[in-house]
């Protein structure tokens, strides 16, 4: 995340901020943290089970009277079915809150949403280990209700963006939260494995459920929804924020009602949608599965497999710092269009996890396939500078509404994904299974490149701006000089 050059000079403009780089006297950037933080504990309570499942349906062994060692089978006799039904329980509740996620956020601001997600979804891990006891059911309807609470974090963190984040540092702010997912992702992985091992499964869920409660009170009492009800805000940051909005929408009026019909039927949104589901579909996959595959595979124990499960996350979360970045100088500098920066950074994402999961489904070493899957999950980095970004492009005002549209389908993977794998994966597993769920991620990625590539735009949607009606038939909307609100 970019730091603004500080000015210390007291006659300066009052629209650059004093000394902006003391991060913690700029509130923008403490919003950033805290967001940071959010998606990292919203991460730890939705793969918190995927590591968990291993300890709780692995062989256990006692010692008998006579020395020998003896297998007692697991805790909990799971069918493979069954756990592919119990990990994506999670993305049925998760989906159905996006949509009205983004509405709410709009309507009534994105800060409350986006703290109850994440502490209600909390309160429900704490109580897990006590549920799962008393049956696998009552398991997956916990894991539906805490999805149906965490679906609101990614519209309503677009909804905060839309009142703190000054044009020109939009792209670098979100993405710099987003990333929290990512490294929640990569702590979570060994750290939920040695917390299994060494206290029980049951700890993993009393921990992150946690720490997610004390991120809760830490983000109610740190941060408010809007620049303006911010106490601690210093007068040159709020008066820098509100230019750069005044100047960022001097050019246009935008549209303030939502407009269904041409939102739904807009192709440069279906891009978005289509590019958002195939990404995921990948990040699921490795998400929910690759625990389970270095164990099947390789053989690899829970230690050693949640350790490298956690690779492709970590190098998700460094180039995601660099993605965005890039992006924004490219246009800034007018190198390129929005729109060709939206289409190559998405598009050469994907192509390259194509080429990596396909060879990571041949590749019989262990060392060689961790690291392409890696790199397969890792380069998602470039195409969240595409079409995660791309809804701002669009049209700004609703961007939570657009990122609520998208992440709905975006969820269907996440329900999909391990049940279609847990049919392929039969008992005993073999590699040649492990290929088949791989060649479908590979192709998912190939579809996504080829559509967001022919019908994707950084344009701002004719449909996202008011204008009298002599204005509608000469008015040309230019990729570059409308994107004022990302490089003015």
């Amino acid at each position: 995340m970019t730091v603004m050059e500080c000015n210390d000079n007291s006659n300066a403009d009052s629209s650059t901020p004093k000394c902006s780089w003391r991060l913690w006297r700029q509130r923008r950037y403490i919003v950033a943290i805290m967001g940071f933080c959010g998606f990292f504990n919203a991460y730890i309570l939705r793969v918190n089970l995927s590591i968990a499942v291993v300890a709780m349906t692995e062989d256990r062994f006692k010692i008998a009277d006579n020395g020998t060692e003896i297998n007692i089978g697991p805790e909990f006799d799971w069918s493979n079915e069954l756990q592919g039904h119990i990990l994506s329980s999670f993305f049925y509740g998760y989906m159905a809150t996006q949509f009205i996620g983004g509405y709410l956020a709009v309507r009534i601001g994105g800060k409350t949403l986006f703290g109850l997600g994440v502490a209600v979804t909390s309160a429900l891990t704490i109580v897990t280990p006590l549920l799962v006891n008393v049956s696998v059911y009552l398991l997956i309807a916990v894991r539906v209700i805490e999805g149906l609470f965490e679906g609101v974090t990614y519209p309503c963190i677009h909804a905060v963006w839309s009142k703190w984040a000054p044009p020109l540092e939009r792209a670098r702010l979100a993405t710099f939260s987003f990333s929290g997912c990512f490294v929640g992702t990569v702590i979570a992985m060994p750290a939920c494995a040695y917390m299994a091992s060494a206290f029980g499964w049951q700890s993993v869920f009393y921990i992150c459920g946690a720490s997610g409660v004390l991120w809760y009170i830490s983000w109610i009492f740190l941060i408010d929804g809007t620049p303006q009800e911010d106490k601690r805000i210093t007068k040159e940051e709020l008066s820098y924020i509100e230019n750069a909005f005044l100047q960022a929408s001097s050019a246009q009026t935008y549209s303030t009602v939502v407009p269904w019909k041409e939102l739904f039927t807009s192709i440069p949104v279906w891009a978005c949608v289509v590019s958002h589901f195939c990404e995921n579909w990948g990040f699921y996959t490795m998400l929910t599965q690759l625990p389970k595959y270095l164990k099947d595979v390789y053989n690899f124990n829970l230690g050693k497999s949640g350790f490298l499960s956690a690779l492709p996350y970590l190098a998700m979360a460094v180039m995601i710092q660099f993605s965005g970045q890039w992006a924004d100088w490219c246009v800034v500098k007018g190198y390129l269009t929005t729109t060709q920066v939206r289409k190559i950074f998405n598009c050469s994402g994907f192509l390259s996890q194509t080429v990596f999961m396909l060879i990571a489904a041949f590749w019989s070493d262990s060392t060689g396939s961790v690291f392409c899957l890696t790199m397969a999950v890792g380069l998602g980095a470039f195409a969240w500078a595409g079409f995660s970004v791309n809804h701002l492009d669009l049209a700004p005002q609703f961007a939570s509404v657009l990122m609520g549209i998208g992440n709905t389908f975006a969820t269907i993977p996440g329900i999909v994904s391990p049940v279609i794998a847990g049919y392929i994966i039969k008992t005993p597993p073999t590699a040649e299974q492990w290929q088949v769920v791989f060649f479908i991620a590979a192709g998912i990625y190939l579809f996504g490149a080829l559509f967001y590539g022919l019908f994707a735009s950084g344009e701002l949607q004719p449909w996202a701006v008011e204008r009298n009606d002599e204005d509608k038939n000469d008015l040309k909307l230019d990729g570059y000089k409308n994107e004022s609100y990302l490089s003015e």
